[in-house]
């Protein structure tokens, strides 16, 4: 099972990021990333599927709604008992993307939708995602972007008149973890350049099948307008050689 989570915040934080997040998921989820990660299902034929880093359980029950058999697996175990409650037929189990307690080529697919920020042992989760997908399986994968997790302060360069001027990343390629703060959440974040990431994944072997940087549709305008801005989040899904 798994350690503690303290060390990254999520413990202290569930009550918080489950009210934050409601039902659809906060802004970028519901307006930027939900469209697109469906569409990437509705590419594929069902089958058992694993969601790593699956919170109180909103990925999991999309999931299930696009004919999938998920399993939602997660360290944290309030928003795995928040996840229970919202979704009492589902299975969701405790345990670490770094060790997974499954047979090697078990799923179908596997999904990590913005859990790899939160992995400190991000190269050997990604490890441990291949071994459990099945020869032909499918990785999809939607990350904060290296771009915006470099962000200097909170990015934005403002004019006098407080007015957002350009947005300024600093310190890319220096892999580092940062404390993120909204709304009584506090977690702990790891930026790392793409190149690391992409390293990770090609040398699994995978084959990469479909890479976007999606823009927000629909939503309140001046919050699209800013993730429009900035490449916030980066959707890649990833092929298993058969």
């Amino acid at each position: 099972m798994s350690r503690p989570m303290d060390d990254s915040g999520w413990t202290s934080s569930a009550r918080a990021w489950i009210a934050d997040m409601g039902d659809t998921g906060d802004f970028g989820r519901q307006h930027v990333l939900d469209g697109p990660m469906t569409a990437q299902l509705r590419l594929l034929s069902g089958g058992r599927a694993l969601d790593v880093g699956c919170g109180e359980g909103r990925f999991c029950r999309m999931l299930r709604a696009e004919g999938f058999d998920p399993v939602g697996l997660d360290p944290t175990a309030e928003l795995l008992v928040e996840a229970r409650i919202r979704d009492p037929d589902g299975i969701y189990l405790e345990g670490r993307a770094e060790a997974l307690e499954f047979p090697d080529g078990h799923f179908d697919l596997v999904v990590t939708y913005l859990t790899l920020i939160d992995i400190e042992g991000a190269e050997a989760a990604i490890a441990e995602m291949v071994r459990v997908l099945r020869p032909g399986g499918t990785l999809l994968v939607a990350n904060l972007s290296s771009f915006s997790s470099a962000r200097a302060h909170d990015g934005w360069q403002r004019n006098l008149l407080g007015r957002r001027v350009h947005f300024a990343i600093d310190r890319y390629l220096e892999r580092r973890s940062t404390w993120e703060r909204w709304r009584g959440i506090s977690i702990r974040n790891w930026h790392r350049p793409l190149s690391d990431y992409m390293k990770w994944f090609l040398g699994q072997g995978l084959i990469l099948t479909h890479f976007d940087e999606p823009a927000a549709t629909g939503g309140e305008p001046a919050k699209a307008e800013r993730y429009n801005r900035v490449p916030w989040y980066v959707l890649m899904t990833w092929r298993k050689p058969a």
